[in-house]
């Protein structure tokens, strides 16, 4: 890597970019100051030229020097009646003197200066050229700079047209300080697969003397925040080369070949700069399946996605070019665009699991005021299926409650209602609940958060609380201890009985059903869906997988049918029906058995609103070694 001294970098090679204080390229926008400022200075010392020099006298004063017999000489100026002179050098006054006399001096007048021996001399001066011919050659100056300057304007105007087609791409030359893999936390196997092209841009000789060709390109697919830009960066930073970096967007415009042509020119800016990396980020923008929708196979789209298939052919692996490329949608990718000889190396770039999340916060925390309170593994472990971008909005949202709260430090209490915001929503502490809603969404979160608690295998519970948050009038939340890459048919059931464990509460302590549980319905029966045409988790069914193909997009299966028939997807409704029947049977008897526990969690929701997991279990025990369980509902 180059050092980071005071000297500015290079520009591109190949590439003449506009200086600083040029407007087109041509002649700087200062030069029209500097001429504006000479001809004034011509023309103040024109005037300064023609200005004697000397004493200035009233011509009064001249007069009565004139008859004390102190003037040598006097030459008067026909034209303004401007007399300059000379005093004699026997006088105490010595030097030139000038007065302004009549248009017409008088006959008394000269006959003074005659009788003091005064030589008098009349001129007519010759008028200065420039001055003379300025007020002809004015008008047609200004005439012709005004249509020089309606010429630069319209050249400046087609030359940004010509220039349409030219790389919008932004260069990161190899002098500039730039981003390594110690900026990226985590991701430890995705650093490893992209080290072989760290190592063939810092030595391509141990590749060509073995005879191994380096994969042209790589994509980088995963969902949006894992940082696949900054992977594309830091493999450049860490081999030293150039970074053209560009998304997919930037090769669209509304003229007709302008997408190809920046494709051409981003291409020859590379090979200009011998190694370097093209990153292309969204690459789906452009990459998409060719021919797919009602548009036909000749919009503009194709062709820049034809002649950039056509450049990745057009260069060698040795030139030490390497194209990667950023996208979240893989499925729409053109297969030409896919196969080996261009993009042929895919590098997933998925969500950080618990370890690299415990990375990444750290990376977010390390410059914030931190409370030794918290715990980054609880934090970490509280936050599955975030992103690098999410954990770094997590992190930046505790800031704010703790600014908010008036804090010194960021504690476990900041990080707690920052992720209850990130995940659920704003608290609505304007929402005002009546008391028998109020009671009842007691019981509907006590009923979850009882399920939860005593469901084998489930994830421990966080907290369960009625204060309204998003869209919910309460919200129970579990921690899982670990990030969770497969679900076993246990596990499924157990979701559906804890979903519909709010629903069953409220049915079974009111004898009434209400619109809250609409999401937990939902949710449940997507779960019970997925089992039955998904995960083979139906004994009717079987192994068989009955879920749609890929996702539709540009009108491409748009003309799809269902690949089983009515009788199958009749057969699948009823045995989704009979998971959720079944499940919610399981619910209702465990909340049965344990109606004491719940009557304890719902009291005590009422009088604290939020209550932990620690505390429900504690209730939990509490109702178990209690012979007497309660049977009507608390009131409020």
């Amino acid at each position: 890597m180059a050092d980071n001294g005071s000297t500015p970098p290079p520009p591109p090679p190949g590439r003449n970019p506009r200086l600083p204080g040029r407007s087109d390229g041509g002649w700087p926008r200062w030069s029209a100051w500097i001429v504006v400022g000479v001809l004034v200075a011509l023309l103040t010392a024109s005037a300064m030229l023609n200005q004697p020099a000397g004493t200035e006298l009233t011509y009064s004063e001249f007069l009565e020097d004139v008859r004390e017999g102190q003037v040598d000489s006097v030459t008067v100026d026909n034209t303004n009646a401007r007399i300059s002179g000379e005093y004699r050098e026997d006088n105490a006054v010595t030097g030139t003197f000038r007065t302004t006399g009549p248009a017409e001096i008088s006959d008394e007048d000269l006959a003074t200066l005659r009788g003091n021996n005064v030589a008098v001399d009349f001129e007519t001066p010759t008028p200065n050229w420039f001055l003379s011919l300025l007020p002809l050659f004015l008008p047609f100056m200004i005439v012709i700079g005004f249509f020089w300057w309606m010429a630069k304007r319209q050249q400046s105007q087609m030359g940004g047209i010509m220039s349409i087609g030219r790389s919008k791409a932004k260069t990161y030359t190899s002098e500039r300080p730039g981003t390594t893999f110690d900026d990226v936390a985590g991701y430890k196997s995705v650093k490893k697969e992209v080290t072989e092209v760290v190592d063939f841009l810092s030595d391509t000789t141990k590749f060509a003397e073995i005879g191994a060709r380096i994969p042209k390109g790589v994509l980088l697919v995963g969902p949006p925040g894992t940082g696949k830009t900054l992977i594309a960066r830091a493999v450049a930073g860490e081999a030293g080369v150039p970074f053209l970096s560009v998304t997919g967007s930037d090769f669209m415009e509304m003229f007709v070949g302008v997408g190809a042509s920046r494709v051409r020119d981003l291409f020859q800016e590379a090979r200009k700069m011998g190694k370097a990396i093209i990153f292309i980020d969204e690459i789906d923008s452009i990459g998409r399946k060719r021919g797919a929708g009602m548009g036909g196979g000749h919009d503009e789209r194709e062709q820049t996605l034809n002649q950039m298939l056509a450049e990745m052919d057009g260069f060698e692996a040795t030139e030490g070019i390497v194209m990667m490329a950023a996208t979240n949608r893989p499925d729409i990718l053109d297969p030409a665009l896919l196969r080996p000889g261009r993009f042929d190396r895919q590098v997933v770039v998925p969500l950080p699991e618990l370890d690299d999340r415990r990375q990444i916060l750290g990376v977010h925390m390390k410059h914030k005021k931190i409370d030794p309170d918290v715990d980054v593994e609880v934090i970490a472990r509280g936050t599955p299926g975030m992103s690098g971008a999410d954990l770094a909005n997590l992190v930046n949202e505790a800031a704010l409650y703790a600014v908010r709260a008036g804090a010194k430090q960021i504690s476990a209490l900041h990080f707690d209602q920052a992720r209850d915001r990130v995940i659920m929503g704003v608290k609505r502490d304007s929402l005002v609940m009546s008391g028998p809603e109020r009671e009842m969404t007691a019981y509907h979160e006590g009923g979850h958060a009882l399920c939860a608690a005593l469901l084998p295998g489930y994830d421990p519970l966080h907290k369960v609380t009625i204060i309204p948050t998003g869209m919910a009038l309460g919200v129970t939340m579990t921690l899982p201890e670990e990030d969770r890459h497969s679900m076993r048919k246990t596990q499924a059931e157990n979701m559906i009985i804890m979903a519909l464990g709010g629903r069953n509460a409220e049915q079974l302590v009111f004898d009434v059903v209400s619109s809250g549980a609409a999401n937990d319905l939902q949710q449940a029966t997507n779960i019970a869906r997925r089992m039955v045409t998904e995960w083979g988790m139906s004994d009717q069914i079987g192994p068989m997988s009955l879920s749609g193909g890929g996702p539709v997009f540009l009108g491409d299966d748009m003309m799809g049918t269902k690949e089983f028939s009515e009788d199958t997807a009749r057969l699948v409704d009823e045995e989704v029906h009979k998971i959720l029947t079944d499940m919610e049977d399981r619910c209702q008897r465990l909340l049965s058995d344990n109606r004491h526990a719940l009557d304890l969690i719902a009291r005590n929701l009422l009088e604290k609103e939020t209550v932990t997991g620690e505390e429900v279990n504690r209730l939990i025990a509490t109702a178990t070694s209690t012979t007497s369980p309660a049977t009507e509902p608390i009131a409020p």
